[in-house]
């Protein structure tokens, strides 16, 4: 291993420690840093109460909108959207949430602790996104036009050497593996938060995108195979958000990890019961997809 090589691989597990020491002391609210306006929230919400969804119902509308290109982070079950005025349209096919319903063990009745006197049932739940339905109108969103984003010609010039194909418009940040392209939001979409400037936001969220690009099948060939299951998706995510995490250190875009990554990552991580060894295979992975871009670059 060259020295240049350790080095880098040194700071990529500085900023894995640190990301796992921000997840450790507790972190805030995931929010999507293009979403200025109207229902582009940080969680997906329901119609009838106005209420963001909680804990893994969270991933699983993320997961469905991104599946679906749904834009808007707005759901309800079928008779919600009829009591808002509109109609699931004809075909549609639904997302599943999870919801506990609370009832009295009979077993424990003569039990003094009520919290021993209660079960919860898991029960699963059928919902549709506002995409789906016709009859609602969604409130006008004012016109965004001021972009905040600055290129970074040395950034620009790495992205544009790995030969992905990028397309920009519209409100998703995606990796399309049937089209093998990238769709990044207008970046006029993009504004400034307490933990980055619209500039690093739109960096990051590109370079997470670019870092799936890497797992395609005649690239790395990325997969996670038994050992995680059904969490595959989930290490993948945590994949890209650490490459990009890396990326930013290695293009001088942040000095130091953001608390939006440990955010995201903590969220997949919450998914998956918190399985430390998650992040370590999937800083592995991102440390090999960050290599392969280099590679790429260069040759």
């Amino acid at each position: 291993m060259t020295r240049k090589k350790k080095q880098h691989l040194d700071i990529y597990q500085s900023i894995t420690n640190q990301i796992i020491a921000a997840i450790e002391a507790g972190t805030g609210e995931v929010k999507m840093p293009w979403h200025r306006s109207g229902f582009n929230q940080s969680r997906p919400v329901n119609i009838s109460s106005s209420k963001p969804y909680q804990g893994i119902n969270i991933l699983s509308l993320w997961a469905a909108a991104m599946s679906g290109g749904y834009h808007h982070g707005l759901w309800g079950t079928y008779r919600q959207w009829q009591e808002a005025g509109a109609q699931v349209r004809k075909g549609e096919k639904s997302s599943f949430i999870i919801f506990y319903k609370q009832f009295e063990n009979d077993e424990t009745e003569n039990s003094e602790n009520q919290s021993e006197r209660r079960l919860f049932m898991a029960r699963a739940s059928h919902v549709f996104n506002v995409a789906q339905v016709d009859g609602y109108e969604l409130p006008d969103q004012p016109e965004l036009t001021e972009n905040l984003v600055t290129c970074i010609a040395s950034v620009e010039e790495f992205i544009s050497k790995t030969g992905a194909i990028i397309t920009e418009g519209g409100e998703q940040a995606c990796y399309n593996p049937a089209s093998d392209q990238i769709s990044m939001p207008d970046q006029y979409r993009f504004f400034d938060t307490d933990t980055g400037s619209a500039t690093e936001h739109y960096h990051s969220v590109l370079l997470h995108e670019l870092t799936h690009w890497t797992g395609a099948k005649h690239r790395l060939d990325r997969t996670f195979g038994k050992r995680f299951g059904d969490h595959a998706y989930a290490i993948e995510e945590l994949t890209a958000e650490l490459g990009a995490a890396f990326l930013c250190a290695d293009l001088g875009i942040s000095a130091s990890p953001r608390e939006d990554h440990a955010s995201y990552i903590n969220n997949w991580l919450s998914a998956m019961k918190a399985d430390a060894k998650a992040v370590f295979a999937a800083a592995s992975a991102a440390s090999k997809a960050v290599e392969y871009l280099k590679w790429s670059g260069d040759g």
